[in-house]
């Protein structure tokens, strides 16, 4: 029997790249090992060309387990940007902080192999493997800087928290197996559209019991417990990669799977998805006030990002896919470049991440303080910026479709946002003192990826209609 092979190619482009990474880094000397990180970005590279080459592709494998369509294509693209992003900011950062440079730089790999296979998963086994593939590098990241106690810290609370969440999604797997006979998402999909009442109780149950698992991975409220420490231990350019590629991976996988295939379901799960929503940005935005840490504000700020996203959600198929990517892709530009700024102030024994850290950066290094004016006022969603136009076409999804309460709700949380988000600009230009950040000269590659994340938040503010329909041809239809 012919194997169909062409829906492997971004994975496997990845993957290979990560092998490589990994054996080279056996007999590299020490000084000679940022070679590595310009392997990685190669490998990376030749994954985003063959994403655009295979654009518009109808493909599947391994009897329709595994799809090639625009919707995977279209998150395969942002996790191999967000890699590369990643990487690139964290060259200096890795040796400064003396991290194994080959390990992060192949786990970031690993981690990337792990979100394109959930992208593609059209059955609930292969999306669990590309999670665990996923998350099984991500739980190493972040204990990867050994001499913080914080680092190792955060990787177990992120290791026992994420097994705990891994159970009840395998729980949520085999009752849907069990209901249904089968764990392909067509097969379950026609045996919902052909018997569209009378469902078994323990269906209904693995169907909640899949949110709850994709809830934990988004960190959505009252899941969200593990999210501000781990961000805060993280190594920083971990918690970027984590708070942009690991949340766009579980939305993908969600998106799929709850939106799309499971859509018959809309009615039992409407208004947990509701509460969920609501508690989510809202929880969110109010602890993120009282914050004395950025990143740690960040952590918060993410939180309740996931709650605007989970307006997609309650809005149902029709009205949420669209704004959905648009806003996962506005979300990784303005974010991860957040994360790059407090990693230009770290040094070698401190992280340097409270506001008063942020305190005269605007004078020190005026770039990096416009590029976090910008980064901050876009997540707080003010024109003409990324944020701006994605909480737009949230909002607005939401009011079409019927939902005006939520929509306003939403709203108002933004407007609550705005208290610490300028809180950071208020800290770079109106105050003496803080972290000097490092110059072009000390980390030109680090420069390049904040002015790369600037420009992708100006672009999508200012002229968001082909990444709008980017999005919709992503989306509109999925197998």
């Amino acid at each position: 029997m012919d194997v169909n092979l062409i829906p492997l190619l971004p994975a496997t482009q990845v993957l290979l790249t990560a092998l490589v990474v990994m054996l080279l880094d056996l007999f590299i000397k020490e000084p000679e090992k940022g070679l590595l990180a310009w392997i990685s970005l190669l490998g990376l590279a030749l994954g985003a060309g063959e994403t655009v080459l295979l654009w518009g592709s109808q493909e599947s494998a391994f009897g329709d387990t595994l799809l090639l369509d625009n919707f995977a294509l279209f998150f395969a693209q942002i996790f191999v940007g967000v890699a590369a992003l990643t990487i690139l900011s964290s060259i200096h950062y890795v040796r400064q902080t003396k991290i194994h440079e080959g390990e992060f730089y192949e786990l970031i790999l690993f981690a990337t192999v792990g979100m394109i296979l959930m992208a593609a998963a059209n059955d609930l086994i292969i999306f669990f493997l590309g999670l665990e593939t996923m998350s099984i590098a991500v739980y190493v990241l972040t204990g990867l800087w050994r001499a913080s106690s914080q680092s190792s810290e955060a990787a177990m609370k992120y290791f026992l928290m994420g097994a705990f969440a891994t159970g009840f999604l395998l729980y949520g797997i085999a009752l849907i197996y069990g209901a249904t006979g089968a764990t392909n998402l067509n097969q379950i999909s026609a045996y919902l559209v052909e018997q569209p009442t009378d469902w078994p109780l323990y269906l209904v149950a693995g169907a909640l019991l899949l949110l709850v698992g994709f809830a934990f991975k988004v960190g959505a409220v009252p899941f969200h417990f593990w999210v501000p420490d781990v961000y805060e231990g993280a190594p920083t350019p971990v918690t970027g990669f984590m708070s942009v590629a690991v949340k766009a991976a579980a939305f993908a996988g969600w998106a799929r799977i709850v939106l799309h295939k499971l859509s018959p379901l809309d009615t039992d799960w409407a208004v947990p998805l509701w509460v969920l929503a609501i508690a989510t940005m809202t929880v969110g935005n109010l602890l993120a006030i009282s914050q004395s840490s950025v990143k740690r504000m960040l952590a918060y700020s993410s939180i309740a990002h996931a709650g605007y996203l989970l307006i997609a959600f309650v809005v149902g198929e029709e009205w949420g896919g669209l704004p959905l990517l648009f806003y996962l892709l506005a979300y990784s530009f303005m974010t991860l470049g957040a994360f790059a700024v407090i990693t230009s102030l770290t040094d070698q024994e401190h992280p340097r991440e409270s506001y008063t850290d942020f305190a005269g950066l605007g004078f020190k290094r005026p770039f990096l303080a416009m590029a976090m004016s910008l980064f901050m006022l876009s997540l707080a969603g003010f024109p003409p910026l990324a944020g701006f136009a994605g909480k737009f076409y949230i909002f607005r999804s939401a009011v079409l479709s019927g939902h005006v309460s939520l929509a306003i709700i939403g709203v108002l949380n933004s407007l609550l946002s705005v208290i610490y988000y300028l809180r950071v600009i208020v800290a770079m230009y109106m105050e003496e003192g803080g972290a000097e950040g490092k110059r072009f000269g000390q980390s030109p590659y680090l420069y390049i990826a904040v002015a790369f994340a600037v420009a992708g938040t100006l672009y999508l503010g200012i002229v968001p209609s082909k990444a709008l329909e980017w999005s919709r041809i992503s989306y509109f239809p999925l197998d």
